[in-house]
């Protein structure tokens, strides 16, 4: 019996130096490897609904809008755009900054918008203090608000793009939020 045991001792020995020469020539032939420099984003919304079918209440949207890095470089100066339809019911608010005001309401965390204020259309944000979006992490503009009257019908998507210094013509967003919906007035439900 204990010439079996040194046997299969002998052979366990044998195959630990087989796996270990592998592991050592996989892990020089992967130091090898030349793996090119990718800038690769992703963008999406996530949001959730409250509809009503009160005439006399608004219908609201509650989303947050994340950049992701999913490259192997970091981006640089992350910003981005939501943009609701032309002509839409839809008024957009969040929290957000313009440049003039006072540095104390200005928190690292926060986003200032960078376009016209009086567009009601499209909302240029950047994040303040955050200027790299190392790979793998994740950005995000938080709890903005989408809100309509349900006294018209009602249709149209809301859009984002994703810019930074390395991708100047942006990326969309993955999911882009649509709304649709058609009003019924009383005299509608009596017919």
């Amino acid at each position: 019996m204990t010439a079996r045991i040194v046997h299969v001792e002998e052979k366990i020995n044998e195959l630990k130096k087989q796996t270990d020469f592998y592991v050592h020539e996989i892990k020089q032939r992967v130091g090898k490897l030349i793996i090119p420099d990718s800038v690769n984003v992703i963008s999406y919304f996530t949001s959730s609904f409250n509809i009503s079918n009160n005439p006399d209440e608004e219908n609201l949207c509650l989303g947050s809008y994340h950049i992701r890095n999913i490259g192997n470089q970091p981006i640089t100066n992350p910003y981005l755009c939501i943009k609701l339809p032309e002509d839409s019911p839809f008024s957009f608010s969040g929290k957000y900054v313009y440049e003039h005001f006072a540095p104390k309401l200005k928190g690292n965390s926060s986003w200032e918008r960078i376009n016209d204020q009086s567009s009601k259309v499209e909302f240029w944000l950047r994040p303040i203090g955050k200027t790299t979006l190392e790979p793998n992490e994740t950005l995000s503009f938080p709890n903005f608000q989408i809100k309509w009257g349900h006294n018209l019908s009602y249709s149209g998507s809301i859009i984002g793009f994703t810019y930074c210094d390395q991708l100047e013509d942006g990326v969309v967003v993955l999911n882009p939020i649509n709304l649709n919906g058609i009003s019924y007035t009383q005299g509608d439900e009596n017919e």
